[in-house]
């Protein structure tokens, strides 16, 4: 791990915490290539829940746009470079989907562009009560449109337009009333109460939780028929585990389950 982001393991749960506050945590190259590095390193762990925050007084602030400036040297104008940085986000964003484990977002004060698209691409986030999120690139002429895939599967469709056509924010409040965050927490307490969900997340049995989340996003897209199908897969697939046997017993008879996992 590079310190541009940095790794906490306790308990089965790992914090990867963005330590870029100069640029308000940007994604830019570096930070991009950090976090699909160790997305795919904890993939192959048994770690139980991820948790993504950050350093400084931002979350995340989107692109890196002094990178971006620079790519426009290019003969084609920039035209490949962008491209390919949007591909790398992309990817980036489609691990934290695949990954086997639960991501939370711990998010601290503001999230915008493609901040807010991390956000939103999260499995759940929990805000401080000062947080802001926005998808406010058109203040500066350039539409939103990568970071509106993951915002318009969060919120509805009027305010996502609304966000994207106005660069207008959401409070912490009104982020949690538009489904992008589950809770706004007080801002000293963002800490802890993002550890809680995650040891809660974390005390469950690990293999349940990695079939129930790939079954979660693989059944979204699909029409119900379909969708039933893989999820009654998804469910025959966890009753073959022998500690879901053994849950099951436990809960028969009244004691705590004694998992193998």
């Amino acid at each position: 791990m590079t310190d541009i982001l940095l790794r906490d393991v306790r308990d089965g749960v790992v914090t990867l915490t963005m330590n870029d506050p100069g640029t308000l945590n940007a994604l830019s190259d570096a930070m991009l290539a950090a976090l699909r590095a160790a997305l795919a390193e904890i993939a192959e762990t048994d770690a139980r829940v991820v948790i993504l925050a950050a350093e400084g007084r931002a979350f995340c602030a989107g692109h890196h746009l002094r990178e971006m400036q620079a790519m426009r040297q290019a003969s084609d104008g920039g035209a490949a470079a962008f491209a390919d940085l949007f591909d790398r986000c992309a990817a980036a964003m489609a691990a934290i989907r695949t990954l086997p484990q639960p991501v939370i977002a711990q998010v601290h004060g503001l999230a915008t562009a493609a901040g807010c698209q991390l956000v939103a691409t999260c499995d759940m986030a929990v805000a401080s009560d000062n947080a802001r999120f926005g998808v406010n690139g058109v203040d500066i002429g350039l539409f939103c449109s990568t970071p509106m895939v993951a915002l318009s599967r969060n919120v509805g469709a009027k305010r996502a337009m609304e966000m994207l056509t106005t660069g207008g924010f959401l409070s912490a409040g009104e982020a949690v009333a538009a489904g992008l965050v589950n809770r706004a927490v007080p801002a000293d307490r963002l800490e802890v109460e993002t550890r809680a969900l995650a040891e809660t997340v974390a005390s469950k049995l690990g293999r349940a939780v990695r079939i129930g989340k790939g079954a979660f996003y693989a059944q979204l897209e699909r029409p119900v028929d379909a969708a039933y199908a893989l999820t009654r897969d998804a469910m025959v697939a966890n009753l073959a585990e022998p500690d879901t046997a053994e849950g099951i017993q436990a809960f028969l008879e009244k004691r705590a389950p004694r998992w193998t996992q």
